[in-house]
């Protein structure tokens, strides 16, 4: 990985010590003229990135708008969910497009997952450090 930006996984909850400890990520999202600075779960386990309906609306999307519907999985399949798009910045690296599900759920945290932010960025984790690095993906010369 070139040029790799460290992170520290971050307490969710002190009392549980050690365990409580979750890598997420300060990241800038951006939509149109509003930009919101917030924390994504890594999530290596999920399919897509979640937003959160409250983020969503903070960025300025309507719900009724997003025609492009789909379907979560797991916890958050009882809510509906509509494709979004959102530039998103990362540290020092330039801006990504994300692809977020944006859920109607109020109760789950923004996630960043394989489709699309594990497609966009290399990311390697040193849990016993508590800490993780990033770096955008490999773009391979022609």
């Amino acid at each position: 990985m070139s040029n790799p930006e460290p992170y520290s996984f971050v307490s969710s909850d002190p009392a549980l010590g050690e365990a409580s400890f979750r890598p997420y990520l300060p990241l800038t999202l951006v939509y149109q003229q509003r930009s919101l600075t917030a924390s994504g779960l890594l999530d290596t386990g999920a399919s897509v990135n979640v937003l959160p309906y409250s983020v969503g609306v903070e960025l300025g999307y309507e719900w009724e708008r997003q025609t492009t519907a789909l379907r979560l999985t797991g916890n958050l399949a009882q809510y509906e969910a509509r494709v979004v798009l959102v530039q998103a910045i990362v540290g020092r690296f330039e801006p990504v497009q994300l692809v977020f599900a944006w859920t109607q759920a109020t109760n789950v945290p923004l996630i960043l997952g394989q489709v699309n932010f594990f497609m966009e960025f290399n990311v390697c984790f040193y849990r016993s450090q508590l800490q993780f690095e990033i770096g955008l993906k490999s773009v391979a010369s022609e």
